[in-house]
């Protein structure tokens, strides 16, 4: 079974290919976000990015997030989940501005279209 911890951790090593099925599969698999359970790491990386990408799926499917998301707080560096975001100001920009509000407020940043396809 797919869990959102597994979906964060391949978010961050920003395999995108794995990030895509991983999510498809978790999406597939979870019939009420907001029955999610918190995970289990303590890492502040993994839970921030979890926390934001359940908000994100909660959203696309006009479903409440689970309560636990609202406990984890930003980020203290931001993180970008596109390598390219690093070396292109162009992209560095639109990612900081137009990324997904619930990434945007745990200081993740993606393109404003990031898995939108889940």
């Amino acid at each position: 079974m797919v869990t959102i911890e597994l979906v964060a951790e391949a978010i961050l090593r920003r395999d995108s290919l794995l990030v895509r099925s991983l999510s498809q599969d978790f999406l597939s698999g979870t019939k009420r976000l907001s029955d999610v359970e918190r995970p289990e790491s303590n890492d502040e990386r993994v839970l921030a990015t979890a926390a934001a990408i359940i908000e994100l799926f909660a959203a696309q499917r006009h479903e409440p997030p689970p309560g636990w998301t609202q406990a984890v707080g930003p980020l203290a560096e931001p993180i970008f989940l596109l390598k390219a975001a690093e070396g292109m100001k162009h992209l560095r920009v639109l990612c900081e501005t137009q990324a997904p509000e619930p990434l945007r407020r745990r200081r993740l940043y993606a393109p404003p279209n990031f898995l939108v396809f889940a």
